[in-house]
Formats: C-alpha cells, sequence, structure tokens
C-alpha cells in the first residue's frame, strides 16, 4: 500500500480536487452536532493552501438516493470549514455543470471551494465513467483524503483516477501507515479485542486477524454469539443465529493455529436493555433465560487487561457492551481508560468504539483513532481496498 502524497506532486497554480468526507450528523434545527471529520481534512487543506493550489472540495452527505434534497446540502458544512480554516470558503451548489465549471473558472491560488453533495447525482454511487470524466474535468490533481468512504467504488473514490494523477491525502496516509502497520509488521505480542454487535460484519476481519495476532479478545454482542457456540445460554441476549457455525469454526482455528480466543468470564445481564434497569454480574454458565447480556463483568475487565499488560501493540474494533446506556458502560469505559494510559501502539477502529472514545476525551492518548468504519473493517480483512487501490503507486 505504498501510494504516493501530496508531498510527492506539484501543487501550485494547479486545481487539486481533494475527496473529503464530510458526512457530518445534524440536529433537527439543521445544526452540525460533530464536526469532527471537518476537522480531520484540515490538515489537508492548510497544506494545499499553503502551497498556493486551488483546493476544490467533495463529498457526499447522507444517503439522497441520487436526488436534491434540501436537508443534505453542504452549504453549512461550507460555513463551519470556513470558521475553522478562518478565512473565506467558497460553495456552488452543484458539483458538476455549468454552476461547478463556473466556480472553479473564478477561483485564484489558495482559494477553497466546497461542491454540493456528490450523492444528489446517481451517477457517483454508480461510479459512471462519463461522471467521473466531468468531476475530473474541474482538476488537475486528485487527492483522496476520504478513508471512511475508500471502501466503495464510486465515481469521485475511484472512476476520477483514470483520468488524472491521484494521491492520498495526509488523513488517508495517516490511515494507512496505522492500520496497514497491524497487517505488515506489528511490535508483538499483538492483541486484537473484538466488540460491537454482529459477528457477521467481522468474520472476515477476526479470521484474517487470527493469522497475525497472539491473543484474540471478544466481548460485547459478539461474545453472544460466541458464548452460544459453546452451549452456554445466553438467555435473552441478541445473537446471531446464522452465524454461531462460523462462531465456532473460529474458535476450531483458534485451537489449531495456537491463538487463543479469550471469552468473558462473567457478564452483566438485565431484564430488559433500556436506562433504569438494574444489572446485576453472573458467571458466564449461569445466565438466566429471562435476563440479556449487556456488558462485561469485573473479572472479566481484570482477566482481558492481564492479557493485554504485556503486549506492545493493540487494536480494539467495537464496544464491550450496551455502552449508549450509562449503567451498561463500565467495561467499555473501563477499556478505554486503560488504553490511554499503556504505553503501546494503540489502534481504534469502528464507528461505535471511536464514539466512545471521542465522549471520553481521551482520543488524545491513544495511538491512532480510525476515522472509518466499513472502511476499517475491510482493509483488515482484505489488505486493501478500491479507493486506495486506484491511488498512484510510489
Amino acid at each position: 500500500m505504498a501510494k504516493k502524497g501530496i508531498g510527492d506532486v506539484q501543487v501550485a497554480g494547479k486545481r487539486v480536487f481533494v475527496r473529503v468526507d464530510f458526512n457530518v450528523p445534524f440536529d433537527e434545527s439543521g445544526g452540525i452536532t460533530d464536526d469532527s471529520r471537518i476537522r480531520a481534512a484540515l490538515p489537508t487543506i492548510r497544506n494545499l493552501v499553503d502551497r498556493h493550489a486551488r483546493v476544490i472540495l467533495a463529498s457526499h452527505l447522507g444517503r439522497p438516493k441520487g436526488k436534491v434534497a434540501e436537508d443534505m446540502r453542504l452549504r453549512p458544512v461550507a460555513e463551519r470549514l470556513a470558521t475553522l480554516l478562518g478565512f473565506k470558503v467558497g460553495y456552488v451548489a452543484d458539483c458538476v455543470g455549468p454552476l461547478a465549471a463556473s466556480a472553479v473558472e473564478k477561483m485564484r491560488d489558495g482559494d477553497v471551494l466546497l461542491l454540493e453533495n456528490l450523492r444528489f447525482h446517481p451517477e457517483e454511487e454508480k461510479n459512471d465513467t462519463a461522471f467521473a470524466g466531468q468531476l475530473a474535468a474541474l482538476a488537475d490533481v486528485y487527492v483522496n483524503d476520504a478513508f471512511g468512504t475508500a471502501h466503495r467504488a464510486h465515481a469521485s473514490t475511484e472512476g476520477i483516477t483514470h483520468f488524472l494523477p491521484s494521491v492520498a491525502g495526509l488523513l488517508m496516509a495517516k490511515e494507512l501507515k496505522a492500520l496497514g502497520g497491524l497487517l505488515v509488521s506489528p511490535a508483538r505480542p499483538f492483541a486484537c479485542v473484538f466488540g460491537g454487535a454482529k459477528v457477521s460484519d467481522k468474520v472476515g476481519m477476526i479470521r484474517n486477524m487470527l493469522q497475525r495476532v497472539d491473543v484474540v479478545l471478544v466481548g460485547g454482542g459478539l461474545a453472544a454469539t460466541f458464548l452460544k457456540a459453546r452451549g452456554l445460554e445466553i438467555g435473552q441476549s441478541l445473537f446471531e443465529a446464522d452465524m454461531v457455525d462460523e462462531a465456532r469454526k473460529i474458535m476450531e482455528e483458534s485451537d489449531s493455529s495456537g491463538v487463543p480466543v479469550m471469552l468473558p468470564i462473567d457478564v452483566l445481564i438485565a431484564p430488559q436493555v433500556k436506562a433504569g434497569v438494574r444489572p446485576r454480574v453472573v458467571q458466564v454458565t449461569s445466565v438466566p433465560r429471562d435476563h440479556a447480556i449487556v456488558d462485561i463483568g469485573p473479572k472479566t475487565v481484570e482477566y482481558f487487561f492481564g492479557r493485554m499488560q504485556s503486549c506492545r501493540t493493540i487494536m480494539w474494533n467495537g464496544p464491550m457492551g450496551v455502552y449508549e446506556i450509562p449503567q451498561f458502560s463500565l467495561g467499555t469505559r473501563s477499556l478505554i481508560n486503560y488504553l490511554s494510559c499503556l504505553d503501546v501502539t494503540s489502534v481504534i477502529g469502528g464507528g461505535s468504539s471511536v464514539d466512545a472514545v471521542q465522549e471520553t476525551g481521551v482520543a488524545d492518548l491513544v495511538t491512532h483513532v480510525s476515522t472509518g468504519g466499513g472502511a476499517t473493517l475491510e482493509l483488515l480483512e482484505k489488505g486493501t481496498l478500491p479507493g486506495v487501490e486506484a491511488l498512484n503507486d510510489l
């Protein structure tokens, strides 16, 4: 995955098309509630501006299904970006056609322009060649800084690269270095911690990482499916019935490879999965049929920490319980605090676990917090992504 970056191309006086991920959340009044994705793109934008490029930004927002949706326009994003940069950011109400071409034509060196939502055009998600050509016609150089969308072969992530010199932005390069390092040369011992709800989302990644790590630790909803595969009672816990055999196969692969897959030894259970319900701790062999597993237990927390204590690299993907409900969040919060105190290479990926880390305010205390959800999972499963593969090699 050795790809050219923005430092490998001349950009002064050139029109540089930068694919960013500005798919940010809004509240009911139309205000941006979390601008972390915008902030993540600032280093690349500032680098290009300082080097006198004409910076053309493009992103999707939401799922407008190929039609214009007024509540998914990017004007508020342009306004927030201008505030963060400290200077004017242009905005144009289309990403191709006369409006976009005219706006780009008026740009001067150092200007920044945000195009309208790419997904207002159905051709974007279809990776339509003609549409990709229209996007490319606006620029001289292409930069992909949207790691979170690099697993999609869309016109703005893959198709456009067939028309322009194409390189990675600073955020993309950072993601590839951190996640690629887990696949190529991690410092050992190396532990992977998997949580979240679905085995089906992560079975490929778990299988791939099982060949590369020294220990796998499983919590969250995934643990319920694995415990079921071991023949244990899991009560009313959510699990994937069609993944029980897959979980069993993974444990068989663990036995044959000698890489242990560690499951909880105690869990937090509750009669209902909702706020205000009082949970209690039981051994995994004592889950009542009328209760659900909602978190890992305190002995499991200590057990997992003991296995991680000697590790030099730790990758974590997915919360340990229903962390959105405070009384079910102890396992997840404990893991976050533990990782933030360790002198190790710590990489955190996956939307929910990233959200949990950001909420605790310790994101700066871990080595890398990935901006990708599905992109992180696919990269760790397959070793590459369509939007990465399409960039120019070093």
